[in-house]
């Protein structure tokens, strides 16, 4: 899944691609990827791609009066496409969601664009089309933004403090406390805190601020090396900087540990257990306390 380092690199690769571009087209293969229907997608064509800026994990691609909120969940990507499509003979069918077409100019030839994509058979993916970001619900909730000037330690030690006894590894995925950061990043943010992902989220002043000090780094670092990249790079660029986090059975980068993972329904998280746990493994069920 994007999160907050990709989106915010693929806002300056979409930026260089399509801003500024009129829309020949903006075409919806997947219909149960759309979630608004006040706008149609027609009322895109002939448009201009005025600006692109992200919400959390949020793209908003905003064309005239119209802003196209996506969000690429679990599986979802964008892709350029250099040339005109070829016409699709399964229309519905495939990972194809939605297609930009353009009507070209300096930058890019006359039906180049966008496509959006969404892989596997769980579909999550979504587009809205509204006059204001905020009517999008997910949008509407979104706590601050790490990446702001704002969201400083005062701010970050009042969440945890509100969070209470919840474990710190749901406040740091909870988009309504934090925007933009998934299961990959809090992974990597708890490994760079030496932090177990159970630990109440209501602690002490110094871990607080080890915490937050994690934070910025880990997505400052990310976002540095994301940022002018193509969006054909930004998966395989994110992977292999990934130090816990899909790593599962593979040795720690810093101790040498072997890296254990919890699975639960519908999501599965990595750590070391020297670094994070105090040498404990993490008992891998929903309701797991540190093993005895």
């Amino acid at each position: 899944m994007p999160e907050l380092p990709e989106v915010h690199a693929l806002v300056g690769d979409l930026k260089r691609r399509v801003g500024g571009h009129t829309i020949e087209r903006f075409d919806v293969s997947a219909i149960s990827a759309l979630k608004t229907v006040s706008i149609p997608p027609s009322a895109l064509h002939g448009e201009t791609v005025d600006a692109v800026s992200r919400h959390g994990k949020f793209l908003d691609l905003r064309m005239g009066s119209t802003h196209v909120i996506i969000h690429l969940a679990r599986a979802g990507w964008i892709k350029w496409r250099a040339s005109a499509p070829k016409a699709s003979t399964r229309p519905g069918k495939g990972p194809l969601a939605a297609r930009l077409v353009l009507a070209g100019g300096e930058r890019a030839p006359a039906g180049s664009g966008l496509d959006i994509t969404e892989a596997g058979t769980k579909k999550s993916l979504a587009i809205s089309l509204v006059s204001q970001p905020n009517e999008v619900p997910g949008i509407a909730r979104l706590g601050p933004d790490p990446l702001d000037g704002a969201f400083t330690l005062e701010r970050f030690q009042t969440i945890l403090t509100e969070a209470g006894r919840s474990r710190i590894k749901g406040v740091l995925r909870n988009q309504s406390l934090i925007a933009g950061i998934g299961n990959a990043y809090s992974d990597e943010i708890l490994h760079a805190a030496r932090m177990s992902p159970f630990k109440p989220a209501d602690m002490g002043t110094d871990d607080a601020a080890q915490l937050y000090a994690a934070l910025r780094t880990t997505l400052d670092d990310a976002v540095a090396r994301a940022v002018g990249l193509a969006a054909a790079d930004l998966k395989r660029e994110k992977k292999a900087h990934l130090r816990v986090h899909g790593r599962f059975g593979e040795p720690c980068p810093v101790c040498g540990d072997t890296i254990r993972q919890v699975i639960f329904t519908d999501s599965t998280f990595q750590y070391c257990p020297t670094c994070q746990t105090g040498g404990k493994v993490l008992a891998d069920r929903v309701l797991s306390r540190l093993l005895k």
